[in-house]
């Protein structure tokens, strides 16, 4: 399915202009092209880890469609390549490209486990789900290296404050031992994406990430173990794992998640330009199929930023999605739910060590 000339491991084979960059700034390459010149590769496909020093971490979720109120993020673009991935835009406002910048300029935030337990002490702070990776993977594959989010999830813990956690990497199992921590309270909750059960798909569209042997074995492990899973079956892509739905829920269930979600793709701002030219060199033979059926649930366009229908699509192609989803729920998870997440639990540091005296 990948071309020959394809940049291997990466989902985006280019990098677009960065919008903020385009009228207001002059981009030089003037030490690529001596590179070139002196006949030096000026770019080796290495993935670079760059640390930044943010004020805060946790944020406010303003967008009312997402399904969470606070997220934080450890990491700022994500090697994982998944072509789809609506964050590539978010590259752009700290000066790089959504492109392959996203997967190989990564962005470290050492401190975010120091800024997480200033915030979780604020007396006005009361406690609420906050959601890691609500932006990029919190296990990509530079958590192996800084080990950050285990240090915030130790603070969660600490704390007796609940978090929510998105991944598509097994890599999570590293921390079952936080993580059981967590669940005897009622503190966390994992949401496992699982687009395909096809390696062949997977390898395309998301270059980096665990097998789908390994994060269907993860559901399994962290639901032995006490600690609720939500699969989430996104983005469905029309064409290329539309027809997945029903035995990817089967599979979720049978490794005992308890509930399932599911998203329509959408190409928003950059990710449009970058996912055409993916599917163009990587499914030749389908991707004007593939493109106009996305483009039927967006009412015409790649993209659809009202909320409430942005993430569901409209036209028949989406209602015959979201009616298999909901035919997946009812023969799948009938008897399941994801139950809330403990808030009560949660007091400030200081205020509990009020109370030894």
């Amino acid at each position: 399915m990948s071309p020959k000339n394809a940049i291997k491991g990466r989902g985006a084979q280019l990098n677009v202009p960065n919008r903020f960059f385009e009228l207001s700034h002059e981009m030089r390459d003037d030490f690529l092209e001596y590179c070139q010149k002196e006949g030096e590769q000026a770019d080796k496909n290495k993935t670079r880890y760059i640390e930044v020093f943010p004020k805060t971490i946790v944020n406010k979720v303003k967008s009312p469609d997402v399904g969470m109120a606070y997220s934080m993020n450890a990491y700022q673009g994500c090697e994982h390549g998944c072509i789809y991935c609506y964050a590539r835009n978010t590259h752009e406002f700290w000066g790089y490209s959504a492109g392959l910048d996203f997967e190989r300029r990564i962005l470290v935030k050492k401190d975010a486990p120091n800024l997480l337990e200033a915030h979780l002490k604020k007396k006005s702070w009361k406690a609420h789900p906050i959601v890691m990776s609500g932006n990029t993977d919190c296990y990509q594959p530079a958590e192996q290296k800084y080990r950050i989010t285990r240090q915030c999830l130790e603070v969660f813990l600490k704390y007796k404050h609940p978090v929510g956690i998105i991944t598509k990497n097994s890599r999570i199992l590293d921390d079952l031992d936080i993580l059981k921590g967590l669940a005897k309270h009622n503190l966390i909750g994992v949401n496992i994406s699982i687009t395909s059960l096809s390696e062949d798909t997977r390898r395309v569209l998301e270059p980096r990430t665990a097998t789908i042997k390994k994060r269907l074995e993860t559901v399994k492990i962290l639901s032995e173990n006490g600690i609720p899973v939500n699969v989430m079956i996104a983005p469905i892509i029309p064409s290329i794992n539309s027809h997945e739905i029903l035995p990817l829920a089967k599979a979720a269930s049978n490794n005992g998640a308890l509930s399932i979600g599911h998203t329509i793709v959408r190409l928003n701002g950059a990710i449009g330009e970058i996912f055409t030219d993916w599917i163009k060199k990587t499914m030749p033979d389908r991707s004007e199929k593939v493109l106009h059926q996305i483009e039927s649930c967006h009412g015409g366009t790649l993209n659809d930023s009202r909320y409430g229908a942005r993430m569901r699509g409209e036209g028949k192609i989406a209602e015959q999605i979201n009616n298999l989803v909901k035919l997946a729920k009812l023969q799948y998870f009938k008897n399941k739910v994801m139950s809330k997440l403990n808030c009560d639990l949660h007091e400030p540091y200081k205020q509990g060590q009020l109370k030894l005296f």
